[in-house]
C-alpha cells in the first residue's frame, strides 16, 4: 500500500482517481489546486504523487518544480489531457516519473503506479546500504592530526586532484579514500578497490588495464581491467610502492592520456578515472633505491594526505572504543557493553603497532569474552593473550 497525493482542479477525476486507488488498498489525499497541493505535500510524507498539468493559478510544471525542491525523490507522475511530446519532455526534464495522457489508460496508470512504488522502495534500500557504507568507512577522532585529515579531505574531495595517502599498515587509509570519494562529483560512479601487494608482479598489469582472450597462456577469455571498471568513478590503488616498473609505466601513460590498452590488443580505450593511491612506504626512498618512477610519483602526489598512528593519538581512543563497541555487538546481535573508565586508560598505554586494525581486534575480543562491563583487568587479561600483558 502506497500514500498517493492527487492534484487535480477537476473534482470528477479527482474523485474518480480516489476510488480506483483506494480499492487497490492505496491510501489517498486530494488537493484541488498546487498550492493546496503543495501545502500537502509540505506537511505529509507521500510515496507518490498524481499531478494534473494544466490548472488554474499555478500549473503543474510550476507545482513539479516546487516538489522536486522540497523532495527530489518522491516520484511524481504528470497528468495531461493536452498531451503533445514537448510537454512530457519537459516534465521529464525537470524530475517527473512519467506522464500520462487524459483519458486515462486504468491499466497504464495502475503499472505507473507499481513502477513508481518500486522505484521509491529501490531508493530507499539503496540509501540504507549507502547509510551503512558510509557508517563503515566513517573516520572516527577529534584529535588535532585526525581533525587535519577530515579538513584536508573536504578540501581536496571536490576537485579531480590526485591524492596520495600515506601512513603505517591499519591507521585507515583506506577509510580516507573512501570518503574523499563518497564526498566528490564522482559518489554515484564506481570506486575500485585493488591492492597492489596481493597481486603478483606478472598479473598486475591483467589486473589495472584488462587482456584479450589468447593474450597468454591462462588468458582463456576477454578480462576487463580495473581502469576500465572504475570508468566515470574512483581507482584506489593501495600500496602503489609494491607495483612492479612495468606496470607503473603503464600507470602512467594512464594519467597522461586517459587511455589504456589490454595486454595482447593494440587499441587504446578511453578511459574517465580519478586514482587515488596508498602506501606504508617512503616513496622517496624507493625512488632512490630505483624501484618508483619518480615522474609516476610526482604524478600521483598532486594532494599529500599523512595518516597518524594510533599511538599519536591516544586521546581518540575512547572515541574509537565506542564506535567498535556499537559496531561489533549491532553484528553480534547483542546488547552494547559498558567500557569502563579503568579499562580505556589500560587502552591507551598499549603500544598499537598495528593501530586501528588491531585495536578493533582487541576491542572484538573483549566485547566477545566479556560479560556486560569490560574493565580495566579484562583488557589486561585479554589485550596481549600470548604475553598475559602489556608489550
Amino acid at each position: 500500500m502506497s500514500k498517493i497525493l492527487v492534484i487535480d482542479d477537476e473534482k470528477a477525476i479527482r474523485n474518480t482517481l480516489k476510488d480506483v486507488l483506494e480499492y487497490e488498498k492505496h491510501e489517498v489525499d486530494l488537493a484541488e489546486d498546487g498550492a493546496s497541493g503543495l501545502e500537502l505535500f509540505s506537511n505529509n510524507t507521500y510515496d507518490i504523487v498524481l499531478c494534473d498539468i494544466k490548472m488554474q493559478k499555478m500549473d503543474g510544471i510550476e507545482v513539479l518544480q516546487k516538489m522536486m525542491e522540497i523532495s527530489s525523490v518522491t516520484p511524481v507522475i504528470m497528468i495531461s489531457g493536452h498531451g503533445n511530446i514537448d510537454t512530457a519532455v519537459e516534465a521529464i526534464k525537470k524530475g517527473a516519473f512519467d506522464f500520462l495522457e487524459k483519458p486515462l489508460d486504468l491499466n497504464r496508470l495502475l503499472i505507473t503506479i507499481r513502477n513508481a512504488r518500486d522505484k521509491s522502495t529501490l531508493i530507499t534500500q539503496t540509501q540504507v546500504l549507502k547509510n551503512k557504507v558510509s557508517k563503515m568507512y566513517e573516520i572516527v577522532g577529534e584529535s588535532e592530526s585526525i581533525r587535519k585529515v577530515k579538513e584536508m579531505i573536504d578540501r581536496v574531495a571536490p576537485t579531480e586532484a590526485r591524492v596520495l595517502i600515506t601512513g603505517a599498515n591499519g591507521t585507515g587509509k583506506e577509510l580516507v579514500a573512501h570518503q574523499i570519494h563518497e564526498k566528490s562529483s564522482r559518489a554515484r560512479g564506481p570506486f575500485v578497490e585493488v591492492n597492489c601487494a596481493a597481486i603478483p608482479s606478472e598479473l598486475i598489469e591483467s589486473e589495472l588495464f584488462g587482456h584479450e582472450k589468447g593474450s597468454f597462456t591462462s588468458a582463456i577469455k576477454q578480462r576487463i581491467g580495473k581502469f576500465e571498471q572504475a570508468n566515470g568513478g574512483t581507482l584506489f590503488l593501495d600500496e602503489i610502492g609494491d607495483m612492479s616498473l612495468s606496470a607503473q609505466a603503464k600507470v602512467l601513460r594512464a594519467l597522461q592520456e586517459n587511455r589504456i590498452t589490454r595486454v595482447g590488443s593494440d587499441k587504446d580505450i578511453q578511459v574517465n578515472v580519478r586514482v587515488i593511491t596508498a602506501t606504508n612506504k617512503n616513496i622517496k626512498k624507493e625512488i632512490e633505491n630505483n624501484t618508483f618512477r619518480e615522474d609516476l610519483y610526482h604524478r600521483l602526489s598532486v594532494i599529500l594526505i599523512h595518516v597518524p598512528d594510533l599511538n599519536e593519538r591516544e586521546e581518540d581512543i575512547p572515541l574509537l572504543a565506542e564506535h567498535f563497541n556499537t559496531l561489533i555487538c549491532k553484528e553480534y546481535g547483542m546488547s552494547k557493553k559498558t567500557i569502563r573508565k579503568d579499562a580505556i586508560k589500560e587502552l591507551q598505554k598499549i603500544r598499537w603497532t598495528g593501530n586501528i586494525r588491531e585495536f578493533r581486534n582487541v576491542l572484538e575480543r573483549l566485547i566477545i569474552l566479556c560479560r556486560d562491563e569490560i574493565t580495566g583487568a579484562d583488557v589486561l587479561a585479554y589485550a596481549r593473550p600470548v604475553s598475559g600483558g602489556n608489550v
